[in-house]
């Protein structure tokens, strides 16, 4: 990172300013929200600092590329939490049970069948979100709203898997409020008291209308 250590440890102070501003404007306490901070792509020294300002929480996309740099980083400083926020490939689930404490992407049922086998097999249990893609991309993953209800019994019931909560992405060109007003929606007929929700551009919406988790990477880190 070319603009130094600075970048990162203002962007988390910016941003968790921003999560405070919009906690108060929702009439909810700060810890209600948890700060997931999306360090995919950004190497150890760009982390560090976020780490040393108090972040505990981040996020990855990919399996290979956090086992590569989380595990040291965790043994050196516990209390560290790691969600996995991208696809995750059915193969993938043994090394993400072992790795993650969160897993916001499930969304199929051979994967689910992957992880309740991994789940008991390694006796860890990480929280898991089924992702909805509210906005019924082809391009996207995730549950159709539709399909939302029968697959969260699914989980339960057939693979025998704890539901924390849901997850959405709402589409690009698209205002998220509805969206996330929908995925609301959904987790609270479900009984569901977990939502991951809100990005860099819109996270204050997201704790507006529920969000418990927001995922934000550039506001903090910068531009990848």
């Amino acid at each position: 990172m070319t603009t130094g250590e600075a970048a990162p440890i203002d962007g988390f102070a910016s941003v968790e300013a921003g999560i405070v501003r919009a906690c108060r404007d929702a009439q909810r306490e700060r810890s209600s929200v948890t700060l997931v901070a999306v360090s995919k792509t950004f190497d150890v020294g760009a982390i560090m600092p976020v780490i040393a300002a108090g972040q505990r929480v981040f996020g990855e996309n990919r399996v290979q590329e956090a086992k590569g740099k989380w595990p040291a980083l965790i043994a050196a400083h516990p209390g560290l939490a790691l969600h996995l926020i991208g696809p995750l490939q059915s193969n993938k689930a043994k090394d993400a049970v072992a790795l993650f404490d969160a897993i916001h992407s499930v969304d199929r049922p051979s994967l689910c069948e992957a992880l309740g086998k991994e789940i008991k097999n390694q006796n860890r249990r990480p929280d898991l979100f089924v992702q909805i893609n509210t906005g019924e991309e082809p391009q996207k993953a995730g549950v159709a709203p539709a399909d939302a209800d029968d697959f969260i019994v699914r989980c339960r019931d057939t693979y025998g898997l704890t539901i924390s909560g849901l997850m959405c992405i709402p589409p690009m060109d698209d205002a998220p409020a509805p969206h996330f007003a929908l995925a609301a929606k959904i987790a609270k007929r479900n009984g569901l008291t977990q939502l991951s929700m809100g990005m860099s551009a819109d996270f204050a919406i997201a704790i507006a209308l529920g969000a418990t988790h927001v995922r934000i990477g550039s506001a903090i880190f910068g531009t990848r």
